[in-house]
């Protein structure tokens, strides 16, 4: 069984080069570099922008410059959504599982003594039980949570964080 592949280049294309890097970027190169908390939660550098035009211009820049810390906050939060949803949690694992060991029988039935099961008897009684568990377990409202919980988190730091002092005089025309 091959591992999935996602076409990440459909995805990223329509946003123009500013994904370019992340095509090419490895999960663990992704990661290694984190700005230092410290730096991240700077609040000597918390202020209110004067007009939509700074919020705009930091949001441009701390995107870029933050974008494996808030790549770490989406995972945290992601992480959190699903131990407060342990409904959610469960199924994923029940599928995981069902699928896992479905597929470590290699095609064979399964044979319980009194009944034997076939591979489709097995997808199909997995899938009759995971898709009303999972509606229960309302996967949506978590990713539209997660979702906006991510966006006022990571846009709000990115509007209220200032620019350091050496880029916003290199950026002045003189």
């Amino acid at each position: 069984m091959s591992p999935i592949q996602l076409p990440i280049d459909a995805i990223t294309s329509r946003f123009g080069d500013r994904f370019n890097s992340l095509r090419s970027q490895s999960l663990g190169t992704r990661f290694a570099n984190l700005r230092p908390i410290s730096e991240f939660l700077d609040v000597k550098r918390v202020s209110k922008p004067a007009n939509f035009g700074e919020a705009q211009s930091r949001v441009n820049y701390n995107l870029s410059y933050f974008s494996s810390n808030y790549a770490a906050v989406f995972v945290m939060l992601s992480i959190y959504s699903l131990l407060t949803n342990p409904i959610l949690l469960f199924v994923i694992f029940l599928v995981s599982g069902g699928l896992w060991g479905i597929g470590k029988l290699e095609g064979r039935d399964l044979d319980l003594g009194f009944a034997r099961f076939n591979t489709s008897q097995l997808y199909t009684g997995l899938l009759l039980v995971a898709v009303p568990l999972g509606f229960w377990a309302s996967p949506f409202s978590t990713f539209l949570w997660l979702i906006g919980a991510t966006g006022v988190t990571v846009f709000g730091h990115a509007a209220f964080m200032d620019k350091p002092i050496e880029n916003a005089f290199s950026e002045e025309a003189v």
